[in-house]
């Protein structure tokens, strides 16, 4: 309830009608006028009287010249008020909103609490325009998505009828129904995955797409939809990769914890059913990316990688070339990239040294110039070398002194 609001005359009269305004100002310009004529209207008859000594005149002249003055302030007071308290209502109001109002700072508070809770409560209600479209999307934002495991996942009911109407969800508008149809794209995958392979190329971007979304529960499904597609479909996605592992390296950096984990999965997910002859190029160009999260998601995923190659993968692809990228992430930013680089020098150093093993029939300098250290001062740079080379030697003393 409001405040009940005194019914003073203003000191300092608030912003109300012009004329109203002008009426109030005129009577306080009159009334200090006639106080001023009242006085000099009768400081010579009381100087006269004072000269007369006429002591009893004088009682009767100063209390009349006082009463004269008080009346006609009370008079001209009362004409204000009653000018005052005849405004519009509305007036009264843009007058209450300004300095010149008396309310009590409590009950103002208290009604601008209640001017709050209203406005929230409009914000989040019923549209008040009858959008059928955002109404849907209050309605839908009260439900809760379920996060199933893959192993726990169900089959469709009818195959053909979710292949017809999986694009069209993937592209909706309504976050719920995208959810739900990238659940539709892991169950195919999973229990009919040659259904669904002519459709993998289609899917994928709106996949992309969801990973984009700023629904944390679209992107989180759409995270362990990728883990699923790669699971099932292996090397038959490479040409369609890229856009994919941008995303799940941004989102594996991210602050969100639950995102983060999942997208972590999904590229261990990668690294573990992609061929690494295939994905090892499409990771290299991110080791140099600008984010340093990014190059530490991808060293790790890199690292994961070089060792399914095994020895005669890793000789094919170019131990040289594998141990300049290890080197050039020992000074990475984050210790990610720089744990991610020694592991894979330990792993080059290992492969390097079993096809390179001392026979008897070679010569003290051919034996010197096979060693790992002659081989990492010919392929890096002196600086380069000397880290690798500290980091190798280290391991291996821990080794030795461990045995």
């Amino acid at each position: 309830m409001h405040a009940k609001r005194l019914q003073v005359w203003p000191l300092l009269p608030a912003p109300v009608g012009q004329q109203k305004r002008r009426r109030i100002v005129d009577y306080f310009y009159a009334l200090c006028w006639f106080t001023t004529l009242c006085v000099f209207a009768h400081s010579p008859l009381l100087l006269c009287l004072h000269r007369a000594k006429t002591d009893n005149i004088l009682t009767i002249v100063y209390p009349i010249s006082a009463v004269s003055v008080v009346f006609t302030c009370l008079v001209m007071s009362g004409t204000a008020l009653r000018d005052l308290n005849t405004l519009p209502a509305s007036e009264r109001k843009n007058e209450s909103s300004t300095k010149g109002s008396f309310t009590k700072p409590q009950i103002e508070h208290g009604n601008l609490e209640g001017k709050h809770r209203e406005n929230t409560v409009a914000l989040v209600g019923t549209p008040t325009n009858g959008d059928e479209s955002v109404k849907s999307g209050a309605e839908a934002g009260n439900s809760e998505v379920e996060y199933i495991e893959s192993e726990n996942l169900n089959d469709v009911e009818d195959v053909d009828e979710n292949i017809k109407t999986l694009l069209a969800g993937l592209d909706s508008k309504d976050w719920v129904l995208v959810c739900e149809a990238l659940n539709n794209v892991r169950r195919l995958s999973i229990f009919h995955k040659e259904a669904m392979l002519s459709l993998v190329e289609n899917v994928i971007p709106l996949i992309v797409k969801s990973l984009k979304s700023p629904r944390s529960a679209v992107c989180k499904t759409a995270i362990m939809t990728s883990a699923d597609i790669f699971s099932a479909y292996n090397d038959h996605i490479i040409d369609s990769l890229d856009p994919l592992l941008v995303q799940l390296l941004l989102k594996s950096s991210q602050d969100k914890r639950f995102v983060c984990e999942a997208a972590e999965r999904a590229l261990i997910s990668m690294t573990t059913w992609i061929s690494p002859i295939l994905l090892l190029p499409k990771l290299q160009p991110y080791l140099k990316n600008r984010n340093p999260r990014i190059r530490a998601k991808a060293s790790m995923c890199f690292c994961r990688s070089v060792p399914r190659l095994g020895m005669e993968g890793i000789k094919a692809y170019g131990i040289d070339t594998l141990i300049q990228i290890a080197a050039s992430q020992l000074s990475d930013q984050l210790p990610e990239s720089r744990e991610a680089a020694r592991t894979l020098l330990l792993e080059l150093q290992t492969v390097y040294e079993k096809y390179h093993v001392p026979r008897e029939t070679m010569v003290p300098e051919e034996s010197e110039m096979a060693s790992w250290e002659n081989f990492c001062q010919s392929k890096l740079s002196p600086l380069s070398a000397q880290a690798v080379l500290r980091v190798t030697n280290v391991a291996r003393e821990g080794l030795v002194l461990g045995s």
